[in-house]
Formats: structure tokens, C-alpha cells, sequence
């Protein structure tokens, strides 16, 4: 019994070992809790929405642990995520990439197959990427070609990197938010076209069109100076806004991320060297508290009425009213990369059309993972050594 024991010992070590991955794969949610809403049960019509940023993919430049390791489970994340959640739809809030600027055109096509690999089942699914710092580069080497070539490699962005789209009557809006945070340059021009683009559009639905496009030439104030003439619509009232960068928020601000999940960065970025001046921003590359300053948040809300915010960058989970109530979520990093316990949003919009019920979902901490893993390599190497000096043991006797 005991010989047979001993024998049986490494596929047993084996498969202890593909339930634990199994195990370990399931994300762990919890709802969000928000001051006077209630939480309602889920309806087929409701638009679920898987919200991830900051994978920091390394593509043909990832080393083998990166490779048969941290790829390896992140995928069974995403595949796992998708069993269980059964989304509508997935958004990247940027930095796809670790180091996408600086990537040659090869390389780049290196960084997009890790993506499709990683995501796999999602790609099924209606998916929009925002572009990152790390993806596009910091101002000093803000490029529109590459720009442009990074675009064009994700569903519904023009070539300045924004987008908009409508699904299941809700409607999105995606900024370059890089380009907004730098100085007078080609591409921020662009941003600013497609913000008033859009806030034409918002407008013509509930004023009078015509009288809002033959004023649209005076909407945009000079160079280097954000501004924009009053808007009529409500707070609230425009679009779902995606960002790379966080807005502008208050020293009163109720960022809670930090006290709640007790995560820990380890994705080191150098000190910023910025100035008070918003086009003197640094070579980066970012820090990790860097927002949207507040002129640019304040052109943001005066043309866009933005219905809820949900941003990234800070690689941690944030939960932000702004003065005129607009919530905004500033999404944590799926990326061990990042964080030993990387995470991610579920945003369920219902088919009321104005509640929001969010879910915060943890994924399994890189160092649990890594001494489970080793932990199990010992004993089946220990199973292997048992089995294999057991018959001697037995002719000796």
C-alpha cells in the first residue's frame, strides 16, 4: 500500500497542482458601495463592462520568467474572468506596453500578439484601448507618426488616439490624455478638435443645432490657453469619459485606494520634473500621482458634461467625486509588474440607463503564486526521489 502510495505521489503532486491553478485564476469581486444607491440584481439588458489598465506587456523583449510565468497566468486570468463574469465589452485605459515609444515597428507587432494572446476570449467581445504614457512616450518625444501607427492597431481611435462610440445607448468617449497634458503641439490641437467635435454633437441633441454649428468657430480659445464658452447641458449629462491620466482633483479629495486594499507598487518610474507651467512638463517618465492639470480638467467638464469618469496611470484602485459630483475611477494595474496583487473594474451599467454598480476584482498576489509554485516543485522533486529509491530499499531488505 505504502509502495503504491509512494508511486501514485508525483501524479497526485501534479494534479494538487492543476486545481490550485484553477483555483487561483478565479478573481475575487467586491461591489464597490456608494452613498444612496442599492444594488440591483443583474438583468440580460444591463451592459457589463470588464475595465483593465497598465498590463505593461513587453512583447519580444519579455524574459523567460516573464514569459512562462507572469504571461502564463495572466492569461488563465483573463480566460477565467471571462468564464465567470460573462461581460459585454472590455476597455484598456492604456499602457499596454512597458516601453511602446520606444519600440521599433517589429517590435511593436510583438507587443500587439502578447496582447492577443493574453486576452483571448475578450477579442470575441466589442474591446476599446486607450494609449498610455508608456505606450506613446512623454512629451519631449511626443511623435504623431507613432502615434498614428499605435492607433491604427486598436479598434474605433483616429489618429490623434480618441474615439467615440455608442453600445446599448451608452456612450463613450476615449482622449488622448497624454497629449492634453503636454504643451503646444500637433497632436494636443487634434484632442482639442475632438472634444469639440463632441460636445458640438452632446449639444445638438438637446439645444438647437443649428445655431450651435455656426458658432462652433469661436468655441476653441488661443494656443496654449484651454477654454470654452458656457455650456448649457448639465453635469452629468455627457458621455462615459475614458482616460489614460487622471483629472485634476482637489486636496479634499476622497481617493480611497489605498486605505481599503492594501496594495503595493513596484513598478518604479523616476521623478517628474515638472513646473507650475503646463507645457513644461518633463522628460518623464510620469509619476505615478500625475494628473491632468486643472485647466485642462476644467475644458474637459465645461465641453463634455462627462457622466462618469474612469481613469488609470497611478497603477492603484481610486474612487473620486469631483465638486460637481461627477464620479470618476481611476482603475488599478492588471500587471504583477505593477502590483503583487494586480486588479481590475467591472462596471455594470443597467438598463435604466443612469446606475452604475462597480466591482472591484482582485486577482491572486504574485508572491502566494511564486511560494505555492516552488512549494509544489520541492515536493514533487522530493515525490520523484521517494519513488525512485523505493525498489533498492526493498531488494535491501
Amino acid at each position: 500500500m505504502a509502495f503504491a502510495l509512494r508511486r501514485a505521489l508525483p501524479l497526485l503532486v501534479i494534479a494538487f497542482l492543476l486545481v490550485y491553478e484553477d483555483r487561483v485564476s478565479i478573481p475575487s469581486c467586491k461591489v464597490v458601495p456608494e452613498d444612496g444607491h442599492v444594488d440591483e440584481p443583474d438583468h440580460p439588458d444591463d451592459l457589463k463592462v470588464v475595465i483593465v489598465a497598465n498590463l505593461l506587456l513587453l512583447g519580444s523583449k519579455a524574459g523567460y520568467f516573464n514569459v512562462f510565468f507572469r504571461n502564463y497566468y495572466l492569461s488563465k486570468f483573463f480566460r477565467k474572468s471571462f468564464e465567470i463574469l460573462k461581460p459585454d465589452m472590455m476597455l484598456v485605459l492604456g499602457d499596454v506596453s512597458a516601453r511602446g515609444a520606444k519600440l521599433t515597428r517589429n517590435e511593436w507587432s510583438s507587443v500587439l500578439h502578447q496582447f492577443h494572446s493574453l486576452v483571448g476570449p475578450f477579442l470575441t467581445l466589442p474591446f476599446h484601448v486607450t494609449l498610455g504614457d508608456r505606450d506613446i512616450g512623454q512629451c519631449s518625444a511626443l511623435n504623431p507618426r507613432t502615434v498614428k501607427l499605435i492607433a491604427s492597431s486598436f479598434p474605433g481611435l483616429d489618429s490623434a488616439g480618441c474615439g467615440a462610440f455608442e453600445i446599448s445607448n451608452i456612450s463613450f468617449v476615449s482622449l488622448n490624455s497624454v497629449a492634453l497634458l503636454c504643451g503646444n503641439n500637433k497632436l494636443r490641437f487634434s484632442v482639442e478638435k475632438a472634444v469639440e467635435r463632441e460636445s458640438i454633437d452632446l449639444r445638438m441633441d438637446s439645444e438647437n443645432g443649428t445655431e450651435l454649428v455656426n458658432e462652433s468657430n469661436g468655441i476653441r480659445a488661443s494656443s496654449g490657453d484651454i477654454g470654452w464658452r458656457e455650456n448649457a447641458m448639465s453635469s452629468g449629462s455627457g458621455p462615459v469619459l475614458l482616460l489614460h491620466f487622471p483629472l485634476h482633483q482637489t486636496v479634499n479629495s476622497n481617493c480611497w485606494g489605498d486605505n481599503i486594499y492594501k496594495g503595493t507598487s513596484k513598478y518604479s518610474h523616476e521623478e517628474a520634473k515638472t513646473s507650475g507651467n503646463w507645457g513644461l512638463v518633463g522628460t518623464g517618465p510620469y509619476q505615478l500621482s500625475h494628473t491632468l492639470p486643472p485647466n485642462a480638467t476644467e475644458y474637459i467638464f465645461q465641453a463634455l458634461r462627462p457622466r462618469m469618469i474612469f481613469s488609470a496611470h497611478t497603477h492603484k484602485f481610486c474612487d473620486h467625486t469631483h465638486s460637481d459630483g461627477t464620479r470618476e475611477i481611476t482603475v488599478p494595474a492588471m500587471s504583477w509588474a505593477a502590483r503583487d496583487d494586480p486588479a481590475f473594474m467591472v462596471a455594470t451599467f443597467r438598463r435604466n440607463g443612469r446606475a452604475v454598480t462597480l466591482s472591484h476584482c482582485t486577482l491572486a498576489r504574485e508572491s502566494h503564486v511564486l511560494f505555492a509554485s516552488i512549494s509544489v516543485l520541492l515536493v514533487f522533486l522530493l515525490s520523484l526521489l521517494v519513488r525512485k529509491t523505493s525498489p533498492r530499499t526493498n531488494s535491501g531488505s
